[in-house]
């Protein structure tokens, strides 16, 4: 019941964003960011944590900042999710421009199959959406939300166009065919894991514990792996679909601790986009949470 009144309450908000014109919607949608920074006070205490921690010489006037800038970009993707079922081939490139679109074709290109990777920053919801508008499906390495009748509706959203969603608690095999037959996979690696799941690398650098398998499936198959980000960007009003080139993987026979390097690197990418953009990455979420043996906790 209470699943369902939590949906009753959400279906009319995203359907009146997703028909309002999209200034109004974005400005609806960042205005509700603030309301719940103002109102979410774990939130915020959890927010300004992890910006201590990361960024111990800034000021708090400095932190509390970059966290409001966090929480309009979370509001204008809201907007934008709302509104993936007015997205067409016609007006697509007024929210979203591609960046770097060539290294995703070089790696398509090598016949191994791809491995997307990102974290939770800036638009990335609609990075899957907007390539498998283009005809550029892939599969989505998701987890399935707490309320059921939502994560029917932000799945069906999230497919409209080809999209096939991967369960993240049973996608090996599934990967592992996929890069076989040199198809596409998308997955975000910055959450707090747990052993044996996740492994132990640097962020900012502070431990922590990062899921090991893109690395692992990686190393397997030799799929290209491209870092791939979407970002806002003020200037353009519009996000720039960012793809980096391949990176080059460490193989130096030890398989543990060329996962471990590669984990490593495929963090420290995301680490150098988040320094640029602070603003744009999910400083809520409680991203050192597990710790080392013997270390005491951040939170």
């Amino acid at each position: 019941m209470r699943q369902r009144l939590e949906y009753a309450a959400a279906w009319p908000f995203i359907k009146l964003l997703g028909i309002l014109p999209r200034p109004l919607a974005r400005s609806v949608g960042i205005g509700l960011g603030w309301l719940v920074y103002l109102l979410h006070s774990r939130l915020r205490q959890v927010g300004m944590r992890n910006l201590a921690m990361a960024f111990p010489d800034k000021t708090n006037a400095e932190r509390a900042r970059i966290l409001r800038g966090e929480f309009a970009s979370l509001g204008r993707q809201l907007a934008e999710v709302c509104h993936f079922p007015q997205y067409t081939l016609d007006n697509v490139d007024q929210v979203v421009v591609y960046d770097g679109f060539e290294n995703y074709q070089q790696a398509r290109a090598r016949g191994k199959g791809v491995l997307l990777f990102a974290g939770h920053f800036g638009g990335w919801e609609l990075s899957s959406f907007v390539l498998s508008m283009h005809g550029h499906w892939m599969h989505v390495i998701m987890r399935g939300m707490d309320n059921e009748y939502l994560g029917r509706l932000i799945l069906r959203y999230r497919t409209m166009h080809g999209n096939k969603a991967v369960d993240k608690d049973d996608f090996v095999r599934g990967l592992l065919s996929a890069m076989k037959a040199n198809e596409v996979v998308g997955m975000l690696i910055d959450t707090n894991m747990t052993p044996p799941q996740g492994i132990f690398v640097d962020f900012f650098g502070i431990p922590a514990c990062t899921a090991s398998g893109l690395a692992r499936i990686a190393l397997r198959t030799d799929a290209a792996v491209v870092p791939t980000f979407t970002i806002w960007d003020a200037a353009l009003g519009k996000y720039r679909l960012r793809f980096d080139p391949a990176i080059e993987l460490a193989r130096t026979g030890d398989l543990e601790a060329d996962i471990k390097a590669n984990t490593q690197k495929f963090t420290s990418v995301i680490e150098d986009y988040v320094r640029q953009y602070p603003e744009q990455w999910l400083w809520v979420h409680r991203r050192w949470k597990t710790r080392p043996p013997g270390q005491p906790p951040l939170y």
